[in-house]
């Protein structure tokens, strides 16, 4: 095979370098291996990565070339096609007017365009005309101007010719275009054809002038008796007619190939029409003229009589042309055939017209063509029935290859069949070998029961041995009774054996508890290993279903220690026995001995004097009276022993002997019992006993999650390119929401992998590169990293080279960087800030001395100075050692900058082409690792993008006791906020009943989290953590609708990060109390209804249900960041971890993610410590901030006089310290980027360490967020690039920084004068919770926005919308007279795009309905040709048109959400003309966002959350006008309900032309009407004893009777007496309600400040008033809906 001339594939290595390209016919795979392309044979080139093919041949497409494009069809039936023709419908390739075609019953079948119909498209669709068989022709549509008949749904005309048939309207024309003799007009636009009103004469038909009389002729003549001028212009006008349609005959039938006679005639009949017009305009007889009229009239009757026939002729000759054309297709003739046929048929003519005159001829043609036609409807009907038999061949052809196929499906079934009698035969086998096995054990079992009964019994014989001892120590004691000997030694030896026996029991006892605790904690210690790297529960129900096999062991071997226990207490009794006889005769050759001296000093008495002998008489008395009372103490030792201690020892073993037939009876029950699994037992023990290093189960799922995530890492690559792509696509967010989901989906995917809490194992030569998700600005001042370690001592290449690497987070140059390695049998700590290393090496506890399991790695790098921590755990118990070591940069480099996309992290090794710093260019780790937190945020070692020679099935992960480092590990468990909990079914562990009751504890830094929620359709009970207090809220189809529990007294502060026990309890199915810390914190009553749940989310939701209907009810649509435990229902236990649903937590509660070391302050905000500190000595430190805010404080601290401050001063920083003043030289630091201040004081090395601020232990927060910064970057930030994002303040090493000690007074009045979010008078909030950037529409008929700057060439637009309504305008935007207009409308529920294509108007509607309250972003484009609209990113509907586009053009202004009274009626149907009901955003023309309207009416924000009736008047302003139905005069009445959200503000204004008017305001919480009668000014008040903003509805009334005026508000009422005018007259002016213009306003009016909040029934002299019929709502008003809260 020569390359490059074979079109064969090449044979391409798999090891082809990732340098070079793969051969044609190959592509590169993401493993960087070469493949071969699956193009089908096709294509010969495909896309690296993903193998999509790329120009493929012979008509096909797809991404492997095997389908075939609209218009084409395969050369198969079935499977893919080796090339694509062109439909024949009706020829393949000339004339296709198929959009597509398929094969049924062995014919294809063709799928016409529009214009075209038949089975082969083969001729035109009623409403067109053409001949499609001609080639190049096509089908046009009927042109019969309009005046066709209206009850057809297409204009008739004739499909060939086009000639209309049936003119209306007193029409005629070949095109129905011009107005029928006798009538006048425009038959063609105005359609106004009229009868000429000339009595019987002729008018013009155009003006409809009747024209002149006709002359009068001489008598004798056949004219009548007229004018001679009359009878000439008759005439003439007659002739002129009939030559303009001897004009259109000539025009029509020179367009007609006819012969060379029909051609000659016409020109005949027109030169006769040129010469009759000349001479008749020539001659004035009258006699002539009229004669010629005559002729003329005949000429012209003739003509149209042969303009007919010539029509008829043409459409013969087409007919026949067509025929042949189509029979020539379907014979398959060629162009040679055609011409012999068509020359055969010219002589068969040419000897037809030799045979004239053909009488006879006829005759028999007739007979002939009868008898043929006879024969050919025969012919016909055999060749019908041809054609469906052999149309039925194929389908029986096809049915016979299906039986086929069912056969032989059926063989290979049989031959399954019987492969599978085989394998149950086999495995029969097999059972019955195994239950000979299980035989063979249970005699085995039943030998060893056997067995055990004989050592009962000989426990019970060797019991018969103390018996026989106990009687032979009687007999010995008789015999001592006669000793008489001194025996004082033997006392204390007795007594010590006498102790010694009386506690050997209990040395037995204490021993066999201490052999059963070491048991125990061995056991415990096997449990927490398993139950550590049991992420699942696999292993944990293995060990359940392992322990019955044990226990059988257990019970067995407790028979036989209590066995040896008898055994061990007989020979006890019977070496004590033996002891207290050896001693018994020891003593007893003691007495003897004494009683022979006794006796000797006796005979030597008699050689003394007395006084010796009385000495003697004395010394021996005294001898023989110890002797007795130690006879008498043994005697009752003994006597004790006898009685007590064979009776003690008789019961032990007694109870041993019961002991042991309950285990033998227990043990026969069990083994019974458990029989049927006991091969399966034996099995999982045997693999539960090596676990550690050969658990299947645990290497197959670690393998398992390995391979998962490397598949991920793989696609995610990809998948993230071609996002990118697509978004870079116009239109630029036709599908931003689908990639939105689709990136979540990626990152909660990712959060998933950071929660696999098992290790990798590193063999020296492996890697991988880990995904962190942490943003590598958080990075830069502070970084903190903990892990685990455990290090594979006995491999061979630790002995050659000890030193080695762990891990590498920084840049892909090696310059700036942390990392970990192993040198000099030293953990060392390194890491770069740009300049130099830093190695802190941990000397103090040398590496070779570190256990053979995981301790605890912790490193920290804040600024400038480092600290690694070293745990080492105690596997027995909760003890530790720990080890610090610190170091730091001796430069002033404090920051660790790293760039994001060149930032890397590598664990264990590094990849073969990156270059490590010198530091730690060192070979592989060997051991076990896990990666633990980096900063606040847990990762894993399983989120990576890459692994490098990791096989979890020759190189297992190690198992690691958790339970040794923390306890609260196995209790707690740790949510990041994007996971959570699902328990299903929740009644399995307890039943709702009389008291139902959750608890939960939470521990959390943060302000609002989703704690439980339960849901079930529309019915909810969600509790929440808003502001740092729980919020609950549940409905469970209540009729009145949810019901709110919340802390409102903030009463239990939870975001302290402190555990808090959580307790909810339902009482009696009517009352919902909330308990903190067992404190009563609220409680409320609803409708008596029992919890209708099954399920419970703990700690979040899936996104679909937080952004559901459900969700607007929540508080907030976060989930919980921060830790848990102790859940529980009904005071039954749940392990999260175990339920099925949960997704996206770990175990623990790491200490950093509690932390909070952020702080969001919105202006009015600070937070203060305490603690004592002096900053004006040795001192370093700094912070990060990021605002959009030119000016305001960030620093303060100060020290008796002594002051110093960092501020922000029009965007620079200042440092002002005791009256000196430094101004940063940049102005730009409120860009929104995060910067940097670092400073330290003069002392080169601090005494003391730097640590990082809680804020948490910050004694004084005010309006303070300690979690999240919501701010930021503008657009001219991203546009404004610089050279770094960060700055650092420089200068002399005097620079300080302080910490905030204590705000000034000054300070805390600056906070009060500014203007608050929150009015501190009102309980709800100015703003209520809405969603960014969208808007509110609807309430009134014309609600809506209009913008008077869009630029002139747009033709792209998106929005974004979520609506309940069936029908509304969203869009709308036209000229003047709305000739050229555009609009989005819904119908019905569904989106509809309609715009104008000159007089042709363009509709496009989808099928689906979007009123479904959910948001939907729609894209609708005007083309140049083709309209189209966008829902949701995945349904493209689209129009084509004709016409040009360049002539439309639209004026100002646009409309959104409605439109102005009398708009858009011209061209919508009025149920879509008024306003549009629900919510709008993110509208976009051509990408670019609108957002400035020049005017609103009736707009408020999109609020979220539960609304009710009334009217809102939002804070961006706005008024309610009524029409003049109001009157100012001497007597009215107003009453109406508000609920404020601001104490100040105008609730009603009139104004009359003669000055005067009537003002009702409140300020401050003060209501005040105020009138001027045209006399003077007069006001009451009233103020209530409890706030008018505390968030309830309050009634006021204004009564006005002559010139007293009464204000009631709730129960308080107040009058004045004015001046009487009695002038005064009733006057019928315009009502303002809830503002009113500047320009009517009063001077002495004391607030100006439009009202915000509700209002609701409100009423005039006691007739309702409708807001939604207001003459006019201007502004941010929201009608017929009003926020709840």
């Amino acid at each position: 095979m020569t390359i490059g001339t074979s079109h064969q594939p090449h044979s391409q290595p798999a090891s082809q370098p990732a340098s070079q390209p793969c051969f044609e016919g190959f592509y590169r795979t993401s493993s960087g291996k070469c493949s071969p392309c699956d193009c089908n044979g096709n294509a010969n080139r495909c896309l690296d990565g993903s193998g999509i093919c790329v120009d493929c041949q012979r008509n096909t497409t797809g991404q492997h070339c095997e389908q075939c494009p609209d218009g084409f069809i395969g050369d198969v039936v079935r499977g893919v096609p080796t090339f694509c023709q062109p439909c024949p419908c009706p020829l393949p390739a000339l004339a296709n007017f198929a959009v597509s075609c398929y094969r049924k019953s062995g014919s294809v079948r063709c799928v016409c365009k529009e214009n075209y119909a038949g089975p082969n498209c083969e001729r035109c669709a009623p409403g067109y005309y053409g001949n499609p068989l001609l080639i190049g022709s096509t089908c046009k549509k009927c042109d019969c101007s309009g005046n066709s008949d209206p009850n057809l749904i297409f204009e008739d005309c004739d499909e060939v010719t086009g000639q209309c048939r049936n003119c209306l309207r007193n029409t005629t024309g070949f095109k129905c275009e011009r107005c029928a003799p006798g009538y006048y007009g425009d038959a063609r636009f105005a359609k106004n054809c009229t009868e000429c009103n000339c009595g019987g004469r002729m008018c013009d038909s155009q003006t409809g002038e009747c024209l002149a009389d006709s002359p009068q002729v001489s008598t004798g003549t056949d004219c009548p008796t007229i004018s001679c001028d009359k009878c000439i212009w008759d005439l003439t006008d007659d002739i002129r007619l009939a030559v303009l349609a001897i004009d259109e005959s000539k025009s029509t039938l020179l367009s007609i190939s006819t012969g060379v006679a029909a051609q000659k005639r016409l020109n005949d009949l027109n030169l006769t029409t040129t010469h009759l017009q000349v001479q008749i305009l020539m001659t004035f007889f009258l006699i002539k003229g009229l004669l010629i009229q005559r002729e003329t009239i005949e000429t012209n009757n003739r003509a149209t009589q042969l303009v007919h026939q010539l029509s008829n002729m043409r459409d013969n000759i087409q007919e026949i042309s067509s025929k042949m054309n189509y029979y020539a297709i379907q014979q398959e003739l060629s162009p040679e055939e055609i011409a012999q046929k068509l020359s055969a048929a010219e002589e068969t003519l040419k000897e037809i017209r030799s045979h004239k005159p053909f009488t006879n001829q006829r005759q028999l043609a007739h007979e002939e063509e009868y008898a043929a036609e006879e024969l050919l409807l025969q012919v016909e009907d055999f060749h019908e029935r041809y054609n469906d038999t052999r149309s039925l061949v194929s389908d029986v052809l096809e049915q016979l290859s299906e039986q086929d196929v069912k056969l032989s499906d059926l063989e290979e079934a049989l031959d399954q069949a019987l492969d599978y009698v085989i394998q149950t035969d086999d495995i029969n086998k097999e059972n019955t070998a195994r239950l000979q096995r299980r035989e063979e054990q249970h005699e085995n079992i039943k030998e060893q029961t056997e067995e055990v009964n004989s050592i009962l019994l000989s426990a019970t014989n060797i019991l018969a041995g103390p018996q026989k001892v106990n009687s032979q120590l009687s007999e010995i004691i008789k015999n001592v009774s006669g000793i008489y000997a001194e025996i004082d030694g033997a006392k204390k030896e007795l007594q010590e054996k006498i102790a010694n026996l009386s506690l050997f029991d209990d040395d037995l006892v204490e021993k066999a508890m201490q052999h059963a605790h070491n048991l125990r904690r061995l056991a415990d210690e096997l449990d927490r290993n398993l139950y550590g790297v049991d992420t699942n529960g696999l292993v944990q129900r293995a060990i359940n279903a392992s322990n019955v096999y044990e226990n059988i062991a257990g019970y067995i071997e407790e028979a036989n220690e209590a066995a040896l226990l008898a055994l061990n207490s007989t020979n006890r009794v019977n070496d004590a026995a033996v002891g207290i006889d050896t001693q018994i005769i020891y003593h007893k050759g003691k007495s003897e001995e004494l009683l022979n001296r006794a006796m000797e000093l006796h005979r030597t008495a008699d050689d003394s004097n007395d006084l010796t002998i009385a000495d003697t008489s004395r010394h021996v008395n005294g001898t023989f009276a110890r002797m007795n009372a130690l006879r008498s103490h043994l005697m009752r030792a003994i006597t004790k022993m006898q009685s007590a201690e064979p009776e003690e020892a008789r019961e032990r073993l007694e109870q041993a002997k019961l002991k042991t037939a309950e285990a033998v009876s227990a043990t026969m029950t069990v083994t019974q019992a458990t029989t049927p699994m006991d091969e399966n037992v034996r099995l999982w023990s045997q693999n539960l006993q090596d676990f550690q290093h050969n658990s299947a189960a645990y290497d197959s799922a670690v393998h398992s999650a390995g391979d998962a995530v490397k598949k991920l890492t793989e696609v995610f690559p990809e998948l993230l390119d071609k996002l990118r792509r697509v978004e870079q696509k116009a239109p630029a967010n036709n599908i931003s929401s689908s990639i939105q989901r689709i990136r979540e989906l990626i990152a909660q995917t990712r959060s998933v992998a950071s929660k696999v809490q098992v290790s990798m194992m590193f063999g020296g030569q492996s890697a991988v590169e880990v995904n962190p998700k942490i943003n590598v600005e958080e990075l830069k001042s502070f970084t903190s990293m903990s892990l685990y370690i455990k290090f594979q001592k006995d491999n061979p290449e630790l002995a050659t080279s000890p030193d080695r690497f762990i891990l590498y987070l920084g840049n892909k140059n090696a310059k700036t960087y942390i990392g970990l390695a192993i040198k000099n049998d030293n953990l060392v700590y390194i890491y770069n800030l740009g300049d130099e290393d830093v190695e802190i090496p941990l000397d103090a506890k040398p590496v070779s001395t570190w256990p053979s399991y995981f301790s605890i790695i912790k490193i920290e790098r804040i600024g400038r100075h480092g600290k690694m921590f070293l745990t080492v755990p105690s596997l027995s118990s909760t003890a530790e050692e720990k080890f610090i070591k610190k170091g730091e940069v001796p430069g002033p480099g404090s920051l660790l900058n790293l760039e994001p996309e060149n930032a890397v992290f590598y664990v264990g090794g590094v990849p073969p082409d990156f270059k490590l710093p010198p530091s730690l260019n060192l070979p592989g780790f060997i051991g076990c690792l896990e990666l633990a937190t980096l900063n606040d945020d847990v990762i894993s070692l399983y989120n990576f993008k890459h692994v490098y020679n990791i096989d979890t099935t020759t190189s297992p992960p190690c198992a690691r006791n958790k339970l040794a480092f923390t306890q609260s590990r196995a209790v707690s468990y740790f949510f990041d906020g994007s996971g959570y909990a699902l328990a299903r079914n929740i009644e399995r562990r307890g039943r709702f009943s009389q008291v139902t009751r959750f608890d939960i504890e939470v521990r959390t830094p943060t302000d609002n989290g989703l704690i439980l929620l339960m849901i079930n359709g529309s019915m909810f009970f969600s509790l929440e953590m808003h502001n740092g207090f729980l919020y609950l809220r549940y409905d469970f189809g209540f009729s009145t609708g949810p019901v709110l529990l919340e802390d409102s007294m903030k009463k239990a502060q939870i975001n302290d990060a402190k555990f808090h026990e959580i307790s909810i309890i339902y009482h009696n199915s009517k009352k919902m109390i909330l308990v903190v810390d067992r404190r009563h914190i609220k409680s409320v009553d609803n409708e008596r209804t029992a919890m209708p749940f099954t399920d419970i989310y703990i700690g979040g939701a899936p996104a679909e249900i937080l952004h559901s209907s459900v969700g607007s009810h929540l508080a907030g649509s976060i989930g919980f960041k921060g830790c848990m435990k102790g859940f529980q229902f009904q005071k039954k236990d749940f392990n999260l971890l175990e339920e099925p649903g949960t997704l996206g937590i770990s175990y623990g509660c790491p200490e950093d993610s509690l932390m909070s070391r952020k702080a969001y302050f919105n202006g009015e905000s600070f937070i203060g410590s305490s603690q004592k500190a002096s900053l004006f000595s040795e001192f370093e430190g700094g912070f990060n901030f990021r605002t959009l805010q030119p000016n305001g404080l960030l620093f303060y601290y100060s020290e008796g006089s002594d002051v110093l401050s960092i501020s922000m001063d029009r965007g620079a920083v200042v440092l002002n310290a005791s009256g000196t003043k430094i101004q940063s030289p940049d102005r730009n630091y409120n860009d929104g980027k995060t910067h940097f201040i670092v400073t330290s004081v003069t002392p080169e090395r601090l005494d003391r360490e730097v640590e990082v601020e809680d804020f948490q232990q910050y004694s004084e927060k005010v309006q303070t967020s300690l979690y999240g910064c919501p701010v930021e970057s503008p657009p001219v930030a991203l546009l404004h690039k610089k050279g770094k994002n960060s700055s650092k303040a420089k200068g002399n090493r005097n620079k300080k920084v302080y910490k905030i000690q204590q705000p000034s007074t000054g300070l805390k009045k600056l906070y009060q004068e500014v203007n608050m979010q929150r009015d501190p008078q009102c309980h709800l909030p100015m703003n209520p919770k809405a969603t960014e950037h969208a808007y509110q529409y609807g309430g009134t008929a014309n609600s809506r926005q209009e913008f008077d700057h869009i630029p002139k060439d747009f033709t792209q637009f998106s929005i974004s919308l979520k609506t309940h309504s069936s029908h509304g305008m969203i869009f709308y935007v036209s000229d003047q007279k709305e000739t050229n207009f555009m609009a989005l409308f819904v119908a019905h529920g569904r989106l509809v795009f309609m715009f104008n294509a000159g007089h042709q108007k363009i509709r496009i509607k989808s099928q689906e309905k979007y009123n479904d309250g959910l948001w939907h972003n729609v894209i609708f484009i005007r083309g140049k040709n083709i309209g189209r609209l966008v829902i949701d990113g995945l349904r493209v509907l689209e129009e084509p048109f004709s016409g040009i586009a360049d002539t439309w053009q639209v004026t100002e202004p646009l409309y959104i959400g409605g439109v102005a009274p009398g708009k858009a009626v011209k061209n919508i149907q009025i149920n879509s003309v008024y306003s549009f009901s629900g919510c709008l955003s993110n509208l976009q023309l051509n990408g670019r966002s609108i957002t400035s309207a020049s005017q609103t009416f009736s707009v408020t924000p999109c609020f979220e959350g539960p609304s009710e009736a009334g009217t809102y008047f939002s804070a961006e302003g706005g008024y309610v006008v009524l029409d003049e139905s109001f009157s100012l005069g001497l007597k009215f009445e107003v009453v109406f309900e508000i609920r404020p959200r601001s104490s100040s503000g105008i609730l009603l204004h009139g104004h009359s032309v003669n000055g005067e008017y009537l003002n009702m305001h409140m300020r401050n919480g003060q209501v005040t009407v105020k009138l001027n009668n045209g006399i003077r000014d007069f006001s009451t008040s009233v103020t209530l004893k409890q706030s008018l903003c505390d968030g309830r509805w309050h009634r006021i009334a204004v009564i006005r009777d002559a010139n007293v005026v009464q204000l009631d508000v709730d129960s308080e009422v107040n009058h004045v007496v004015g001046p009487l005018n009695p002038k005064a007259i009733d006057h019928r002016e315009p009502v303002f309600i809830g503002g009113v213009p500047e320009s009517l306003l009063t001077p002495s009016l004391t607030t100006r400040n439009s009202f915000i909040g509700c209002i609701r029934n409100f009423m005039i002299d006691e007739k309702p008033v409708s807001f939604s019929k207001a003459a006019l709502v201007s502004g941010a008003v929201s009608i017929n809906s009003c926020p709840a809260a």
